[in-house]
């Protein structure tokens, strides 16, 4: 017997739809339909709810108290589960500066993990860092700082099984170009960030492949006026994206919205950045190897600067709609289609299309999370 989701409204993947019926077909998706065939079918009745395509996160550190560099198989799983109460399907596991041995060892568990995992779905690896410097460092160890080294990332590749998609740098280091210029040969996606970069090595570092800005504004040099730095690089260079977490902590409301004008609704990927308390109360915990307190709804280091969020992707998406920054159907994009586009991973990812696996959440008009489908089954429901 066919089966239908019907609904109020359809975030597909060229245009929205209003009321009507999308087809699931053996976990895959199948066509829209405006009225249902003249035959017997079962109904998935989301009447008065919207339906939309799975968000993608695609630079979060940990949830439900585990870590990434945990180095934990059952702990990424149970991540994985855990994020589909944030209204994600797929995920990239994000990584922070450490040693290259267990830098080595991570990318390994997480690549033999990779198709185990029972929640949302691990589409790469994103390598934040550990070619960084010292001025932006946040969170990141500046002990295991280095210049990018080609034969380095290679033996990590090879550990992860090759699915390391996304690797952040600082322009400034030295020998950038060269290595942008070969990883990106690679199919890799080079993002900037944690850098005291000027605009004119920022500019040269996308010119030579980089096309991603790390939670813009965060961790990078300031717009000035005598010299525009990372940010002014991030507003004003054409075709790159911007990571954005919109928690309102991170980045004020009318920063983000300037971003989003300056570089389009279509090249902002919302981000969440999150740590292991995600999804956990207020209380002590651990982001790589500092300790952190969790407090009123930020993540801070024992200095009081930033360690990552607590956000979920929901809320991020949410919020550009009640800051009235984005459409729903902009917000949606920039929750699920942009981040898997400009990681390159899209072609699995973040958008309704026939023979995709169904992967899709339903939202109530109010762009809160109602529940999430993984491969055409209910897996959350709020």
């Amino acid at each position: 017997m066919r089966k239908f989701v019907a609904a109020d409204k359809f975030f597909l993947e060229s245009h929205v739809e209003n009321k009507g019926y999308l087809e699931i077909i053996d976990g895959k998706f199948g066509h829209y339909y405006q009225s249902l065939p003249d035959e017997e079918v079962t109904v998935i009745d989301q009447s008065g709810k919207w339906i939309a395509p799975g968000l993608v996160d695609t630079h979060i550190h940990g949830f439900k108290n585990h870590d990434v560099m945990d180095n934990d198989a059952q702990g990424i799983n149970e991540m994985s589960e855990g994020l589909l109460s944030c209204g994600v399907t797929s995920f990239l596991p994000t990584t922070l500066t450490s040693s290259k041995e267990h830098l080595k060892d991570v990318a390994q568990m997480l690549g033999e993990v990779k198709d185990k995992v029972t929640g949302a779905k691990i589409q790469g690896i994103y390598f934040e860092g550990p070619f960084f410097t010292e001025e932006h460092k946040g969170a990141q160890n500046s002990s295991y700082f280095s210049d990018p080294d080609i034969d380095t990332f290679h033996e990590w590749q090879e550990a992860s099984g090759g699915i390391i998609k996304k690797i952040a740098l600082a322009p400034e280091r030295t020998g950038v170009e060269a290595f942008v210029k070969q990883v990106s040969d690679e199919g890799v996606v080079v993002s900037l960030g944690h850098s005291d970069a000027t605009f004119q090595q920022a500019s040269a570092a996308v010119e030579a492949g980089g096309s991603v800005f790390v939670h813009a504004y965060n961790g990078m040099s300031g717009l000035n006026h005598r010299e525009p730095g990372m940010v002014g690089a991030l507003l004003t260079l054409h075709d790159v994206y911007a990571e954005l977490i919109c928690d309102g902590y991170h980045v004020h409301p009318k920063a983000a919205d300037l971003a989003v004008q300056k570089v389009g609704h279509d090249h902002v990927a919302l981000i969440t950045d999150c740590m292991m308390a995600g999804g956990m109360p207020d209380g002590d915990y651990v982001l790589g190897e500092f300790p952190v307190v969790v407090k009123d709804g930020t993540a801070r280091m024992q200095e009081g600067n930033l360690a990552g969020s607590i956000l979920q992707l929901k809320e991020g998406v949410k919020n550009v709609v009640d800051w009235n920054i984005a459409t729903p159907e902009q917000a949606v994009m920039m929750g699920s289609l942009v981040p898997a586009v400009s990681s390159n991973i899209d072609d699995t990812c973040g958008k309704i299309r026939k023979d995709r696996a169904a992967d899709f959440i339903v939202l109530n008009p109010d762009m809160t999370l109602a529940a999430t489908y993984l491969d055409g089954q209910e897996r959350y429901h709020a």
